[in-house]
């Protein structure tokens, strides 16, 4: 069987299971939002509906305040939440109906997908990006090339990506179509979930999911990440993949970094490290995901700079508001928010029409590297042209 496939059967009480089979599987963990959370809870018409500490962006927030552990049931109210599978654990996006179900009775009906097995190979060069192996993987399959499918990513290259580059990865599989994605459990995954864990209190007790050496894949792909370059995903859809050198032609208004694919510490660093020095062109707009990250940009110094001053020196329009912000549109005074048909380079995971604003603006996913090269010129730019020496 295959990770995703281990983790259902072992949840369905089953010694093995094939892709069809409906089975019911025991939910470890239920994770709903601002925004689903008041239909899901009211399924069950429970009286309370808010919590007392906010935490920034759920998907991010989930793994800071340890709640994802490798081999668990991961269920939530957003397509995103196969972020998580970057801690091998099955992790999906659910309906607030299927969630209200969950909260009642901790199990949920599933059919057990079909898996894609992408093997990473050799060794990210210079200004690519985790962001870039998965726009890779997107325009391979298309944007419902893994439609109620999961995707395997393994291989001896995924030991030298950072936890951070495993949950770019993991939480793009949607944008594919995908039920989930899914890494193996490793050294990496159990010193931050360890870690984690004690942090915040919660459960530390987990068994991981390994693999086995008969496995049966609907579709396999080797992905030699060492000649991957930087890749930007053309309007309208994830799919549309193209190189970011071949894109100089296209002039943006605006540039933007946050959500939960591209919000993170790391992100943020790599931002830094090509605006260090300089100064934006266009209109940028820079979101944490969490208030932890908040924290981090803020006293982590470069120099005699923390990272932050080096974003707004460089005319980052910064904001201590950690959250989802313009990645998902939002009201008209949301910021960031995309009001007018403008083009937009934006290290976040979705941009089909209207998905940052206005139904007629231009989004071209990328990564944070990219998106800070190109804030520079005001054209789509290829980032290992700023590297620094």
């Amino acid at each position: 069987m295959t990770l995703t496939e281990k983790i259902l059967a072992r949840a369905a009480g089953k010694a093995r299971v094939e892709p069809g089979d409906n089975v019911w599987v025991k939910a470890d963990v239920l994770m709903t939002h601002d925004v689903c959370g008041p239909g899901t809870i009211g399924v069950l018409m429970l009286k309370r509906q808010y919590g007392s500490n906010y935490a920034g962006v759920c998907h991010t927030a989930l793994p800071q305040k340890g709640h994802t552990r490798p081999g668990e049931i991961l269920f939530g109210t957003d397509s995103h939440t196969c972020m998580a599978g970057a801690f091998n654990q099955f992790a999906t996006g659910i309906g607030n109906t299927d969630a209200g179900f969950v909260m009642g009775t901790g199990k949920l009906l599933l059919k057990v997908p079909e898996t894609m097995h992408f093997r990473l190979e050799g060794e990210l060069q210079p200004g690519v990006m985790a962001k870039d192996i998965i726009l890779h993987c997107i325009g391979e399959i298309g944007f419902d090339g893994a439609t109620y499918r999961a995707l395997q990513f393994d291989g001896p290259s995924v030991a030298k990506l950072n936890i951070d580059d495993r949950m770019t990865i993991a939480n793009m599989a949607i944008e594919a179509g995908g039920k989930n994605g899914i890494f193996e459990f490793d050294a990496q995954t159990q010193a931050f979930v360890d870690y984690r864990c004690k942090l915040n209190g919660t459960r530390t007790a987990y068994e991981p999911i390994e693999r086995e050496r008969k496995e049966k894949f609907v579709y396999e792909l080797a992905v030699d990440i060492s000649k991957l370059e930087p890749t930007v995903a053309c309007h309208p859809d994830p799919g549309r993949r193209k190189l970011a050198k071949e894109l100089g032609n296209i002039k943006l208004d605006r540039a933007y970094i946050g959500s939960c694919t591209g919000g993170k510490t790391s992100d943020f660093l790599e931002f830094a490290r090509v605006l260090r020095g300089k100064r934006v062109v266009i209109d940028t707009f820079g979101v944490p995901a969490t208030p932890e990250i908040v924290q981090d940009l803020q006293t982590a110094r470069w120099g005699d700079q923390t990272v932050w001053e080096i974003l707004v020196e460089a005319g980052v329009q910064m904001t201590e508001n950690a959250g989802c912000a313009a990645c998902l549109g939002g009201p008209v005074d949301t910021f960031g928010r995309i009001n007018t048909p403008l083009k937009c380079i934006s290290a976040t995971n979705r941009n089909f029409p209207g998905r940052m604003g206005h139904k007629e603006s231009q989004v071209f996913l990328a990564s944070p590297a990219t998106v800070a090269a190109s804030a520079l010129t005001g054209k789509i730019t290829d980032p290992r042209e700023y590297l620094p020496n």
